[in-house]
């Protein structure tokens, strides 16, 4: 395991919301501008980094019967830390996130990482673990914002684009259009790994879930 490779491993082999389909709320929700994804984008990389660090140097004194409140707690101190940064000198920014942006605390992308990476590497392989997951998170939101930017406003990051080529559609802009903008992408990536002879996974299971450690019913693979 190389940094490289951990690295390259949440931008492309197991993008949080192209492959392994995490993070799917604020990926629909904030992502009707180039400019919120983006901020959503490196607000989560910020917390990411942060959480896995720390999760990374206190592993060993979290007792395992509360290692999930703990991971909470954390992440919540970043999420924290993050808004206050944003209200004070991105403030825009700040209300066009909203409530998302305090629901960073719940995403299952950070609680996976956490569970599943963080506390069982050290410290240098978590940093890159999160800053991977978290520009994979990045700019899988900037394709999807830029897309439905474009075909929903007319518009890429607040310059208009296509005045006199293709008019607005304003379902790009709604939350159907983010589904059919999110599922098409999906199914292109799911092209994509065919042609290089590997399959999309169907399951990721129950190991794969950041509830896992505390799930009454937790199976091998679903």
């Amino acid at each position: 395991m190389t940094y490289l490779s951990i690295l390259l491993n949440g931008i492309i082999k197991e993008n949080p919301v192209m492959v392994m389909l995490l993070g799917t709320c604020p990926s629909l929700a904030v992502t009707t501008m180039v400019s919120n994804s983006i901020g959503m984008g490196l607000a989560t990389t910020f917390v990411l980094i942060g959480s896995n660090v720390v999760i990374s140097l206190i592993k060993k004194l979290i007792p395992s019967t509360v290692r999930i409140p703990c991971y909470v707690v954390v992440i919540a101190g970043f999420v924290t830390i993050i808004k206050q940064l944003m209200m004070a000198y991105v403030q825009p920014l700040y209300v066009a996130l909203g409530v998302f942006l305090d629901l960073i605390v719940v995403n299952c992308i950070l609680l996976g990482r956490a569970e599943v990476f963080a506390s069982k590497n050290k410290v240098s392989y978590a940093f890159f673990d999160g800053l991977g997951m978290g520009l994979g998170f990045t700019l899988s939101l900037f394709v999807i914002g830029s897309i439905r930017e474009l075909l929903g406003s007319g518009t890429w990051m607040g310059f208009t684009v296509t005045a006199g080529f293709i008019e607005p559609m304003a379902i790009f802009a709604s939350p159907a259009g983010g589904f059919f903008v999110y599922g098409i992408l999906i199914a292109l990536v799911g092209v994509l790994m065919r042609k290089k002879g590997k399959t999309p996974r169907k399951s990721f299971g129950c190991s794969s879930c950041p509830s896992a450690g505390i799930c009454q019913n937790k199976q091998e693979e679903c």
